[in-house]
């Protein structure tokens, strides 16, 4: 059992189950590895042969993985103290780690699907400094009540000025309507190609690739290459987007977001691999609504949480700190609001317009980025075949409309303002980002002005912060409305430099 003793009052081990959830899985990825190892090793030693070396071999592998791990289940233990957190592990080399209990600041809940079939979870305590594994410690695993246990001991903190108007407990759950946001998302062109990647790269595996490629080949020599195009183009859309959909159900199932009393923000989710994660309401700044474009043009956005303390493992996870999947944006405008306390999002703020010259910027830049293929194509079409002239011509066809299409709409998304305590910013047209931090959690200004920019009266200006991703900018406003806009967000921060200017 998971609270057997250690080598001390107080020390406990991880579940000693743990070499059976080793073994198992080792046994998985043999299993998967066992068919392509086979086939290759049935032409040099026949396929008797082949199967007994294979047998051999994952049974060699299994057992090697399970004593490694029973030798860690034998070495690990971990104490949760008055002061600290302690966990001691390793057999030559002994790792002995702790964390300050005042230091932490988020105890994440996470289980495969072989982990909740045996009641286990793993359990990943933080401080949320920039220190990579030195700010973490992880117990894998421990059962699923002690994890909670740990969970509600470690966390158990109470905001103080916490406002009464706005409730404890549940603030969002999953509405299954929010799955039709899942195909609008850049992951459905992605796995698309993945989908046609993977089929080629199994047929491979096992000797086929020519035969598939042969038998598509058949399908379509009496089709136009244009329309074979398009046909494997939307076939390969269609693999994309029901790979999507079942990646935001096993992302999102049971999605629930919650308000702790002991000041805690709670997201519980995923289907098959069950997720827990913690976001102390101290450590929040903000929150930024987060519009990818075609989730954008249907009305909808998600809810990221601008917290302070990211570790690198969780800037990685781009959805570590999402507090609310794609949703109808009144709701998630209404979810920001309750996360930050506030009667009203500071994301639905009037914001200011930003000079025509900033317009004028992007539409250069996307006009250039557009032209360089086409003009790539044009010079070689000239040296070397007419027929790239052709191809130059429908790149530009295609490609100009959409650049200004996209440079115009990024202009309309510029805007920045102060609303209440916040300083409120949004950019982006692809991935349009309305951000609302804390004034209290802007730590210095970063004021830059290229000559570009100096010649049309323009600036960008960026509240520097320990929270999110460190960095929030108001591109290209006017000169002396950006340079008022942060000296009033933050007063006394910028005056001495703007003084000394």
């Amino acid at each position: 059992m998971s609270t057997a003793a250690g080598s001390g009052p107080g020390w406990r081990r991880i579940h000693p189950r743990t070499v059976l959830v080793t073994a198992l899985v080792t046994a998985g990825v043999a299993a998967g590895a066992a068919v392509p190892v086979t086939v290759a090793l049935a032409g040099p030693l026949g396929y008797a042969a082949a199967v007994g070396w294979v047998l051999a071999g994952a049974t060699l592998l299994i057992g090697c993985a399970a004593a490694g791990d029973y030798v860690r289940w034998r070495r690990t233990r971990y104490r949760v103290g008055g002061e600290r957190v302690d966990l001691h592990t390793g057999l030559l080399l002994v790792k002995r780690r702790s964390l300050a209990r005042e230091r932490i600041r988020s105890v994440d809940l996470t289980a495969h699907p072989l982990l909740r079939v045996l009641g286990l979870v793993t359990v990943r305590i933080g401080t949320g400094e920039h220190t990579g594994g030195d700010s973490t410690l992880e117990l894998d695993p421990v059962t699923r009540a002690e994890g909670e246990r740990l969970r509600r001991d470690l966390l158990d903190r109470v905001v103080p000025g916490s406002s009464a108007t706005h409730r404890d407990g549940e603030l969002a759950t999953l509405d299954p309507r929010w799955i039709r946001y899942a195909p609008l998302s850049f992951a459905a062109p992605l796995l698309g190609g993945a989908a046609a990647g993977g089929v080629m790269q199994v047929s491979d595996w096992v000797g086929a690739q020519a035969e598939v490629i042969h038998w598509t080949a058949d399908r379509f020599r009496e089709t136009p290459l244009v329309w074979t195009i398009v046909v494997l183009a939307v076939a390969a859309l269609a693999a994309g987007v029901t790979g999507a959909l079942g990646l935001w159900i096993e992302m999102w199932w049971n999605y629930r977001l919650e308000r702790e009393p002991g000041g805690t923000l709670r997201v519980r989710r995923g289907l098959f691999t069950s997720r827990s994660l913690s976001v102390e309401e101290r450590r929040l700044r903000g929150v930024d609504l987060v519009e990818p474009l075609g989730v954008r043009l249907v009305g909808a956005a998600r809810i990221d949480a601008i917290a302070t303390g990211l570790t690198k493992d969780e800037k990685r996870g781009a959805d570590h700190h999402t507090l609310l999947p794609a949703a109808p944006r009144a709701l998630a405008g209404a979810i920001a609001a309750e996360v930050l306390r506030e009667p009203v999002t500071p994301t639905g703020a009037t914001l200011t317009a930003h000079p025509r010259a900033a317009r004028g910027r992007r539409l250069r830049r996307a006009l250039a980025v557009a032209l360089a293929p086409v003009l790539v194509q044009v010079l070689l079409g000239v040296l070397l075949t007419p027929v790239l002239l052709w191809t130059a011509l429908g790149c530009a066809v295609v490609l100009l409309p959409l650049a200004v299409a996209l440079a115009l709409d990024a202009y309309r998304s510029l805007g920045h303002t102060l609303s209440g305590g916040y300083l409120v910013t949004r950019s982006g047209s692809v991935r349009r980002s309305t951000a609302a931090l804390r004034r209290s959690g802007v730590i210095g200004w970063t004021v830059k002005q290229s000559v570009f920019q100096r010649r049309a009266g323009l600036l960008s200006v960026t509240a520097t912060t320990a929270a999110g991703g460190g960095a929030y900018t108001a591109h290209d406003t006017d000169a002396s409305e950006g340079l008022a806009f942060a000296a009033d967000a933050v007063p006394g921060l910028l005056e001495p430099f703007l003084e000394r200017g």
